[in-house]
């Protein structure tokens, strides 16, 4: 069966052969038909046509032909069941954006790398989830991406509900490097890109490939002076208003990567191996706008600092920056080998950490009036991640077709979530606070100490997989996975599979499977506080998101956090021909129960404290059920036409997730509810199309997006805007000088096309949303030099 429990087992065990096709996939989006996957199965020798289950293999040729420097824009260019928002001034979500598979939540898709569980990011994003972050991967140390889509807690354990993205690093020898330069069409966003990687064979027993890449994106902005602010100025002639007062659109942002990835033969049973990824970078993005004539929580006069006002320090107002300094590292080490024809293991251990840390500059903690600063250190997130692997597989004759590929193996991970306190001005309650004016640090409080602390989490599972051909069309397949944790208890998860291929290149595979998301450490025990602009009133308000275990919450009538669980049915076709034509249709539902969320937002009650002065309250819960419905269906064509090789590849994604009963399903939270139903396009599309000739190569790649609908909260509740379809168009040409250098240059978004603009958020100076499923900023060129040797 095509279940997945890929990773180093199965890909230390491929030949030479297979990993050199696997290196060649072709460049489409749909890869290679007949290149080894190792994503989705345990058998060595499956391939992408005959896997049990849809698997996506994108080819270093795709993943390079994007401008972007994050993976995430990439997957999302390619794969239209694969949606990533902008999320320009939405504090740390502008620089950790969230992904989403097929609809679902940003840490319901496993991230691995070589087939590695990968560390999750410290943010807490979207509704509170907290994915791994795939911009911390350096493209240029990638050889392809497999993505499964399908559910795979059997195989994997926690958070494969989605499915699967495995980022396989690159291994040949040689060196690569490039160097590209891309701005948008208003002239902003310049983005300076280079990177090396270098591949050193030791003999005919190892190799060693070290990557580092250099990214530096500078902002975008796609405002328009805020009405206030203009009348503002229209009121004060005598100040120089900034205009605009406030900037939406992409963060600088500045990040320096690295990869390492070796292995080893001792002998001919016994190979050391350690791969690692190392990010570091830093970036900001701006907040909203205080208004020195209507933002009262600031720039009051009272009586506990007399002749004392902040439009003295700030007479045209603030608008309060957030900056970040951010790292993550994942170290992967272990041994592996075969004992013999029919046996061979994988042990290993993986440590992995993310770090961010928050400043804020140009705002106040207004409660303690003059003696605020006007900069704050806000604080640090950690996330820490420790691994343990044994994985085994035994091809188990039995006298009928092949042999059994049974896997089985363990694994112990231990989580942990760190809160360190910031300055204690950032989160400080002055005497100011008494007579009205705002605590903590305006635009973003600080980490206090009731909400610093470290929290830990430990599992330990087992895991059993059986693959078998018993006749040569038909291949059957089995998985279950025990896994006990201690913050909450222990689960089972299976998964069954069948492919039938009763006419030679067509062929029908269908899958059922369980799944669960464990809740984090962090989602289990941590409180945040976010302040808003009321789109109405332009009133700063605060919300807070409690633990579910604070007393507050738990009078408000949350409970423990207990695990998502899904459940998940996959059937379709898949076909190849021999004269390069190849695709695939599959069907799928996927029921999640017990689905994470904050609860709706409630006032605090009279009888509790409420020092931080929060507008509003909420909780994660364990909130609703829904059900996803769609259809994936991919098409390629790879051939010689005329005097040039043509690759041209189709993808078509529906999805409509539906909530089917919970708290958000009742009476007065249809506004929940539509958030959930609706925020992503049910439709998108990818076309892309390239031919090479001799020295020259040109592709042209289309994008769609259906229909969808906007949301943002305001003190008073959700409000909404539907947006229309939208087709975005890219192009490039290049042209390979020699063997070594070959030029690239062209445009995303080609038309420089935009979305509707999204008026309830005028008032803001917004002029393009925010939680747009694509890039706002309109089109950019690029050009690009890369080398190889």
């Amino acid at each position: 069966m095509r279940i997945i429990l890929c990773g180093l087992a199965a890909l230390a065990t491929a030949s030479p052969l297979a990993a050199q096709t696997l290196s060649a996939t072709d460049a489409g989006a749909g890869g290679d038909a007949d290149a080894i996957v190792v994503t989705g199965t345990r058998d060595r020798s499956r391939t992408q046509y005959d896997t049990l289950a849809p698997v996506d293999v994108l080819s270093q040729q795709a993943i390079q032909s994007s401008v972007s420097g994050d993976v995430s824009d990439i997957l999302a260019q390619l794969l239209p069941s694969f949606n990533v928002q902008r999320l320009p001034a939405a504090d740390g979500q502008a620089f950790v954006r969230p992904a989403s598979l097929r609809g679902l939540s940003a840490d319901q898709t496993l991230v691995l790398v070589n087939g590695k569980r990968y560390h999750r990011s410290a943010l807490l994003g979207t509704r509170g989830a907290q994915a791994p972050d795939l911009a911390s991967i350096a493209p240029l140390a990638i050889g392809r991406i497999e993505v499964l889509r399908d559910g795979a807690s059997a195989q994997y354990g926690s958070d494969a509900i989605a499915g699967v993205v495995n980022l396989i690093l690159d291994e040949r020898p040689g060196m690569q490097a490039f160097g590209q330069y891309s701005q948008y069409y208003r002239g902003d966003g310049a983005e300076y890109q280079t990177g090396v990687r270098g591949g050193i064979a030791l003999g005919d027993r190892g190799v060693i490939v070290l990557t580092g890449q250099f990214d530096k994106g500078d902002a975008t902005s796609r405002s328009r002076q805020r009405p206030d602010a203009i009348a503002f100025q229209a009121a004060n002639p005598q100040l120089a208003v900034p205009n605009p007062v406030q900037r939406w659109g992409q963060p600088d942002v500045e990040r320096v990567q690295g990869a390492l990835n070796a292995h080893y033969d001792l002998t001919d049973a016994v190979t050391l191996y350690t791969i690692g990824t190392v990010q570091q970078g830093e970036g900001q993005t701006d907040f909203n706008w205080r208004n020195p004539a209507g933002t009262a929580s600031v720039f009051n006069t009272v009586a506990v600092f007399p002749g004392f006002n902040f439009a003295q320090v700030f007479p045209t107002g603030f608008t309060p920056r957030l900056g970040t300094r951010f790292s993550d590292v994942q170290i992967m080490t272990g041994v592996r080998g075969a004992a013999s024809d029919r046996f061979s293991y994988d042990l290993s251990g993986s440590f992995g950490q993310s770090l961010i840390s928050y400043n804020l500059d140009e705002t106040v903690n207004a409660s303690l009036g003059p003696n605020s600063p006007t900069s704050f250190y806000l604080g640090r997130l950690q996330q820490r991640e420790f691994n343990l692997n044994a994985d085994f597989v035994y091809r188990l004759p039995v006298g009928l077709g092949e042999p059994v590929n049974v896997a089985f193996g363990a694994e112990r991970r231990r989580e942990t979530y760190r809160v360190s306190a910031g300055d204690p001005a950032s989160y400080a309650i002055g005497p100011g606070a008494a007579f009205g004016l705002a605590p903590n640090a305006n635009g973003f409080p600080g980490y206090g100490p009731e909400r610093a602390g470290v929290f830990g989490q430990t599992s330990y599972a087992g895991y059993a997989d059986l693959e078998w051909k018993p006749v040569e069309a038909v291949t059957l397949g089995a998985a279950g996975r025990y896994e006990d944790f201690s913050a909450f208890g222990d689960t089972f998860t299976y998964k069954l599979a069948a492919r039938v291929e009763p006419v030679e290149g067509i062929a029908a595979r269908a899958t059922y499977s369980t799944g669960f998301r464990a809740p984090t450490p962090a989602q289990l025990n941590t409180v945040s506080t976010t302040q808003g602009l009321d789109t109405v009133t332009l009133q700063v308000f605060n919300a807070g998101r409690l633990s579910p275990n604070s007393d507050l919450a738990v009078a408000l009538g949350a409970k423990p956090l207990e695990p998502e669980t899904s459940k998940t049915v996959t059937a379709g076709l898949t076909f190849q021909s021999k004269f390069g034509l190849s695709g695939s249709v599959d069907l799928y539902q996927i029921d999640v129960d017990d689905r994470f969320s904050e609860s709706r937002s409630f006032a605090v009650p009279a009888s509790f404290a409420n020092p931080n002065r929060f507008t509003t309250v909420s909780y994660f819960t364990n909130d609703f059920d829904t059900r996803t419905r769609g259809i994936d269906a991919v098409l390629s064509y790879a051939r010689q036409v005329g005097p040039g090789r043509a690759n041209v590849s189709l993808a078509y994604n529906y999805n409509q997730t539906k909530v089917t009963s919970g708290a958000i399903a009742a009476i007065g939270n249809e506004a929940q509810r539509r958030i959930f139903e609706t925020r992503l396009p049910k439709h998108n599309g990818t076309a892309t199309i390239g031919y090479d000739v001799g020295r020259f190569g040109a592709q042209v790649r289309g994008r769609y997006y259906g229909p969808w609908t906007d949301s943002t909260g305001n003190a008073t509740g959700e409000i909404f805007q539907d947006f229309g379809s939208i087709a975005l168009f890219d192009a490039s040409v290049s042209y390979r000088v020699n063997d070594h250098f070959t030029l690239r240059g062209g445009a995303e978004n080609v038309f420089n096309t935009y979305p509707d603009e999204a008026v309830f958020q005028a008032s803001r100076g917004l002029v393009y949303s925010r939680n747009a499923p694509y890039d706002t900023d309109g089109g950019q060129y690029y050009v690009r030099m890369d080398v190889k040797f």
